[in-house]
């Protein structure tokens, strides 16, 4: 897919890109030739994720950013389009999960997941578009879950945020889809990474897990990244609004 879609001479701002997917979304744009500017709290985790976009032969900015901070989000948008010489594609990936029942959920800990998954993507895409508004063209990739389009036990605060991400998505792709802009969003299931090393090494508990998974396992990065640079390029122009579910079939049971 990469080979069709090129994003050379693009400039992508990915957050929560330390780790996980968002490290691996962000290597995936820099394969498919996009300079990228990476955005978390962990500016240790950033500067190694950097290096290896920079061993692509792509530019790379570290910009620690919490994305609940208004000003800190402005200042994540400004320095990209400062420094990388304009902005281009933004990927909303920064999430916290919190896996506790209702009623043993602390205020604090709903706030904090829907502070860092609801209000994040919708600072971070109003700050990213004030840019790509008059410039009449951007991809803007939010990425939900799949728990978005389920009842989960215990993840009552990460559904919904998920869920709203879902709506945010729609709803700004029906707003700005007359300035050039589309916004998608990928919903990924059980994806292999460290924030879910815990579960995958307790067998019972991984077992138990992948019983409601019908490909009867975990996801890889590189299943998911295609999807995102699909979304990114040329290809998707006239797709806008729409979510992508990559979960081996979870949702479709």
């Amino acid at each position: 897919m990469n080979g069709t879609q090129t994003l050379d001479g693009k400039t992508a701002i990915v957050t929560g890109a330390g780790r996980g997917l968002g490290r691996a979304m962000a290597l995936a744009l820099a394969d498919a030739g996009a300079s990228v500017a990476l955005a978390a709290r962990s500016k240790n985790q950033l500067e190694a994720v950097a290096v290896e976009v920079e061993h692509r032969g792509r530019r790379a900015i570290v910009v620690p950013t919490d994305v609940t901070d208004a000003d800190a989000v402005q200042d994540l948008v400004d320095t990209t389009v400062a420094g990388l010489g304009g902005l281009d594609i933004l990927v909303n990936n920064s999430g916290v999960i919190d896996s506790r029942s209702l009623l043993e959920q602390d205020p604090t800990e709903w706030d904090r997941v829907i502070a860092t998954n609801v209000r994040g993507t919708y600072l971070a895409t109003r700050a990213a578009g004030a840019h790509l508004v008059p410039q009449g063209s951007g991809k803007i990739i939010n990425i939900a879950s799949n728990f978005a389009f389920q009842g989960v036990v215990n993840h009552a605060a990460y559904c919904a945020s998920k869920a709203a991400i879902v709506a945010f998505t729609r709803s700004m792709a029906v707003e700005w889809a007359r300035f050039g802009i589309q916004v998608n969003a990928l919903a990924p299931g059980y994806f292999a990474t460290d924030m879910n090393a815990e579960l995958r090494a307790d067998p019972e508990a991984l077992a138990k897990v992948l019983r409601a998974v019908p490909a009867r396992r975990m996801g890889k990065a590189e299943e998911l990244s295609p999807w995102l640079v699909l979304l990114a390029g040329p290809a998707s122009d006239f797709m806008t609004g729409q979510t992508i579910v990559v979960d081996g079939g979870q949702t479709a049971r």
